[in-house]
């Protein structure tokens, strides 16, 4: 996968970083199991700090789409692309609840409901 940047993008670097990712989950681009650039090699690539890179990347982790291990750098997770579609479906739920005027107790106490 290639990665880039809009230059016209905005919104903080390691956010549209991590999307790309995303994104390449999702549309199938990227495999389960696939290695990803080294934060150095695709910092250098992006011409970005490669700081930015290795917060991109924690909040894949955070997210259970990355798994990172030291020394063999970061490797989409086994089930990035469940977890993925699972994402983009809280954010539309997150969406239109916002698009109603609930609160997060109100969206929260909804699914705890449902659960």
């Amino acid at each position: 996968m290639i990665f880039e940047l809009d230059p016209r993008g905005t919104g903080p670097l390691h956010e549209r970083i991590a999307g790309v990712v995303r994104r390449g989950i999702a549309s199938g681009e990227l495999a389960p199991r696939e290695r990803l650039p080294t934060a150095k090699d695709l910092a250098a690539a992006l011409d970005v700090n490669a700081n930015t890179v290795l917060r991109a990347y924690r909040q894949l982790r955070d997210e259970g789409l990355v798994e990172l291990r030291r020394g063999r750098g970061a490797t989409i997770t086994a089930t990035a692309l469940d977890r993925s579609r699972l994402l983009e479906a809280v954010d539309r739920l997150v969406a239109e609840a916002r698009r109603l005027g609930m609160s997060a107790d109100e969206v929260h106490q909804l699914v705890t409901e449902r659960a």
